[in-house]
């Protein structure tokens, strides 16, 4: 969608598929018709047998709750538009920023390559290890302990080129027991787009990433 786009005076219910215009339309109709036929009813019922006035009051709330629930699928379907608008004005505000994400690339820029990663628990002991685009161990970092949680690390990239295809690997032991460490790599966002599947961000270097998968903002 475009974030500058203009909106319809209709929308469509995403759950029953009806427009919002064509859902009122169908309401009123159904109100008309109920009001003639209990007034037809009325007029050919038995004089020595009357409808009772709770079977009356019983009709009538039951077209008002139809005319209810129809009104508020109205509100509904137009809060779910504003909703959308607002989620993409707000991820439109991280173009140009980096955010964090799963992933094991590592981010070189200014000679200096930057990873991280998310430990379960706190670790006795974590080791990274760079490697290049054929597998091969460019470096290693002893980082020692690391509480549990989200890490950030760096590694010295003296005379690599910025954006070089490198990733990392993350080892980490809490005396004894291994842990299972999750990569983070951070992307920079050029761009967003809204759709069925949410709000969208286009990265620099992980390509299209749903926003919910986003752990942190740089």
């Amino acid at each position: 969608m475009s974030i500058a786009g203009t909106q319809s005076s209709s929308s469509t219910n995403p759950l029953t598929g009806v427009s919002s215009s064509s859902a009122a339309t169908t309401a009123a109709g159904s109100a008309s018709a109920f009001l003639k036929l209990l007034v037809t009813q009325m007029q050919n019922q038995d004089p020595l047998n009357p409808m009772d006035n709770a079977q009356i009051t019983s009709q009538i709330a039951q077209i008002n709750t139809v005319n209810g629930i129809n009104q508020l699928n109205t509100s509904v379907t137009g809060l779910n538009g504003q909703m959308t608008q607002l989620q993409a004005l707000q991820g439109a505000a991280l173009v140009g920023h980096q955010v964090t994400i799963d992933g094991n690339s590592l981010a070189i820029a200014g000679g200096t390559g930057s990873g991280g990663f998310s430990l379960p628990g706190a670790a006795t002991d974590v080791q990274v290890q760079i490697v290049d685009a054929n597998g091969n161990v460019a470096g290693t970092l002893d980082l020692g302990a690391q509480a549990a949680g989200n890490n950030r690390f760096s590694w010295p990239a003296k005379g690599i080129a910025d954006g070089s295809n490198y990733n990392f690997k993350v080892s980490a032991v809490s005396g004894s027991s291994a842990i299972t460490a999750t990569p983070l790599m951070q992307a920079q966002v050029v761009s967003v787009s809204t759709g069925s599947a949410g709000l969208q961000l286009q990265t620099s270097n992980a390509g299209t990433v749903a926003f919910s998968n986003v752990v942190a903002f740089n």
